[in-house]
């Protein structure tokens, strides 16, 4: 029963990480000059933009974010810097899947270093959120509950 809650609390993390990812991501590839906060914005157009944002990131990240966390939950690692860094490798994963390889030099043609930073730093802040909604409890599911003590005896009659 434990595990089945902790598929949840998995499918629950991911989501919200892909969330804050795709925020961080859209925020700093379509608005990149903004520094001000209260910059008048359609918010329907920045609602429909997050949609297909968390759509995008959610996909790309989902191989992954699988992987990492199977191998915390595994290994019951719970630090929350296994997580920035495992959130961070997930983004430049993501990233390099949309950048094409040359296999006669062996590197990666076009990438924009800007780009990358955004998408390592998503990773991170996805990886962070992931850690607070679901790592911090990562392998608890199979630890056994302690024994419940004897019952007391009652006390001798003098």
């Amino acid at each position: 029963m434990a595990l089945i809650g902790r598929f949840f609390a998995v499918i629950i993390g991911f989501c919200a990480a892909c969330l804050v990812a795709s925020i961080v991501v859209l925020w700093a590839i379509f608005f990149p000059e903004m520094t001000d906060m209260s910059v008048d914005i359609d918010q329907g157009a920045i609602n429909l933009i997050l949609g297909f944002g968390f759509v995008l990131v959610s996909g790309f990240a989902l191989l992954p974010a699988a992987i990492i966390a199977l191998i915390t939950e595994v290994f019951s690692i719970r630090h929350v810097l296994a997580y920035a860094v495992g959130g961070a490798l997930a983004g430049l994963f993501c990233y390099l899947g949309f950048i094409p390889f040359d296999t006669v030099n062996m590197t990666f043609n076009g990438i924009v270093r800007r780009h990358l930073e955004v998408m390592v730093g998503a990773g991170i802040l996805g990886g962070v959120v992931y850690w607070l909604i679901a790592g911090r409890n990562a392998g608890r599911w199979r630890d056994v509950p302690p024994a419940s003590p004897p019952p007391a005896l009652p006390p001798l009659p003098r």
